[in-house]
């Protein structure tokens, strides 16, 4: 009989060390701070950084961000923005940009999946938004980044965090999100937007490998 409970206080206690690693994964910090995000990339030059006032910040509950308008050599804008979580616990994790972007005002006309080929690697597959304001039109791509794994959907996103806090207890990941303000609401205009996040996710890929954790 004593033996039994010596084996099944090991084994309880072996159970909530485990949980414990899932429900409190330990942080992990960025290869290198996301301040130092370039200024320039391949063409593409710092035109404004947007700030986030420290409400929004703490409601998101990033770690640390880049929200930044670029523009390319002909003055086309775009729109970046980076959020990295250093751990992602309940209630402390990546927001979708499905449920924000209404909440600024941004009606979602059009939805489906977009692949861009990533500087000479595999195509990632990310998610590709068309939203309205009033008369204003932009294309919104966004996926979530973590461990060297690029993934659209948000359900698959958290399905894979909580595979790593299982096998590695980490739950670090990042959304990155790309904005095109489009000239008008022609197909035209459309294809130009996604030729210009294409151009610029290309050279943003190889540069985001530079800060983020593999």
């Amino acid at each position: 009989m004593t033996a039994r409970m010596l084996i099944l206080s090991a084994c309880l206690a072996g159970t909530g060390v485990w949980l414990r690693q899932v429900w409190e994964p330990r942080p992990v910090l960025l290869r290198e701070s996301l301040a130092t995000f370039p200024t320039m990339m391949a063409g593409w030059t710092l035109a404004r950084s947007a700030p986030l006032n420290e409400r929004i910040r703490l409601e998101l509950g990033v770690d640390q961000y880049v929200n930044r308008l670029y523009a390319n050599g002909s003055g086309r804008p775009l729109g970046l923005y980076v959020g990295y979580y250093e751990q992602q616990r309940q209630g402390d994790s990546i927001h979708s940009p499905q449920n924000c972007l209404p909440g600024t005002g941004w009606r979602p006309v059009g939805s489906g999946r977009f692949r861009f080929a990533a500087g000479g690697r595999p195509p990632i597959e990310v998610n590709r938004y068309l939203v309205q304001k009033g008369l204003d039109r932009q294309l919104v791509f966004y996926w979530y980044q973590s461990h060297g794994r690029v993934v659209a959907s948000e359900y698959a996103a958290k399905a894979y965090a909580l595979w790593d806090a299982l096998r590695l207890n980490r739950t670090d990941g990042a959304i990155v999100r790309v904005a095109v303000p489009l000239q008008d609401a022609s197909a035209a205009a459309e294809a130009e937007g996604e030729a210009l996040a294409r151009e610029f996710v290309g050279v943003l890929c190889p540069v985001l490998d530079r800060y983020l954790p593999s």
